[in-house]
């Protein structure tokens, strides 16, 4: 068990380290896919595989797994944020929510508020005119 755990969280940080050397998101998709199955209760790994998905222009995954790591770790900012998004990306409603709530937990929490906008501005190199996430920014800053 203790193995699994470990080859998991290998799996995880390789990966990672893979998406900030630049890698293909679409390489990236199905590693994080598995990381998710091997260790479905990992809410950062949902969220990963959430904002990959959204990268991808794929809003209909990306909201399927921004809720189960809003369900997860509803405290976690980031996840707020990709539920958010995938929720503007797929026309669905209750964005206000996640981003007041995001906005809160940033407020308390500013490692937390660091790394959202690290993460926005990595989405917004990687697909520069992505008018949802230029629009969170917006709310976020206000």
């Amino acid at each position: 068990m203790t193995e699994t755990i470990n080859n998991v969280e290998t799996l995880f940080k390789e990966a990672l380290e893979r998406y900030r050397n630049g890698e293909a998101v679409s390489t990236l998709i199905p590693v994080f896919k598995e990381i998710c199955d091997r260790s479905s209760k990992s809410p950062v790994a949902w969220t990963c595989l959430a904002w990959l998905y959204l990268l991808e222009n794929n809003p209909k995954k990306g909201l399927e797994a921004a809720k189960k790591s809003v369900k997860l770790h509803a405290q976690d900012a980031q996840a707020q944020i990709n539920l958010a998004l995938a929720k503007l990306e797929s026309g669905s409603k209750g964005v206000r929510n996640h981003i007041e709530l995001a906005q809160q937990i940033m407020l308390v929490d500013k490692d937390s508020a660091k790394e959202v906008n690290e993460s926005i501005e990595d989405g917004l190199t990687r697909k520069p005119d992505w008018k949802n996430l230029l629009r969170i920014k917006k709310w976020l800053d206000e």
